[in-house]
């Protein structure tokens, strides 16, 4: 794997990169947080230092799926909270494929999303997420129908494979968090907000070296 097969495979989306020693090593660690039971990053620098094109290689690397949202101007909690189900849970739990998640400060328009990022790094769930009886329904007959074949299954109640969705989401979701530390909305969050310190790797994305220039 490498920046030409990760170009191959995204040709509308191409990263002209150059990969000097220090972008390495940071492909290297999210790699490697990533890759962990668990793992969730924050990389922490200013907008422009590559943190987000180094997380996609790294989650290409990786042979994991990525997910991420799209702020527009109508963009509400319940639109928030649509992306969690559809672009980061359903996708995680039915087939328990590992799944990056990218969130950046900038798309932070309101601060319950971050309470939301610290409910799921904590406990690996957002509370009443699938509280509705509509999207409990959706989800144990699409896990049902997941799971055909596996003949567990077959006497599972429909608490038990809400359960088993949570169970597999949890194993597969790994967030990584990018951050300027410029100003003072990231010290609030961070005090606000524990589990972005105490449940994530820390990778400071400081000033290129001269050799990047």
């Amino acid at each position: 794997m490498s920046l030409i097969d990760y170009n191959s495979a995204n040709p509308s989306k191409k990263m002209n990169l150059v990969l000097f020693n220090a972008a390495i090593e940071h492909v290297v660690k999210i790699h490697r947080v990533i890759t962990t039971e668990f793992g969730h990053a924050l990389l922490v620098g200013v907008g422009g230092s590559g943190r987000k094109s180094l997380t996609l290689l790294a989650t290409f690397i990786a042979s994991y799926q990525k997910a991420e949202i799209e702020i527009s101007k109508n963009y509400d909690f319940k639109a928030w909270r649509d992306d969690m189900k559809e672009k980061l849970y359903n996708a995680a739990g039915f087939e328990a494929k590992e799944t990056v998640f990218l969130f950046s400060d900038t798309q932070i328009t309101q601060e319950v999303f971050v309470e939301d990022i610290n409910n799921i790094l904590n406990g690996g769930e957002i509370p009443n997420l699938y509280a509705d009886a509509e999207d409990q329904n959706m989800v144990i007959e699409a896990m049902k129908d997941v799971n055909k074949n596996n003949q567990a299954y077959k006497n599972m109640g429909e608490a038990e494979v809400m359960l088993d969705f949570i169970t597999k989401a949890k194993k597969s979701i790994h967030l990584v968090l990018a951050m300027s530390p410029i100003g003072e909305d990231f010290k609030r969050r961070l005090r606000m907000f524990p589990s972005l310190v105490n449940c994530c790797t820390i990778d400071w994305f400081l000033p290129w070296p001269k050799e990047a220039l």
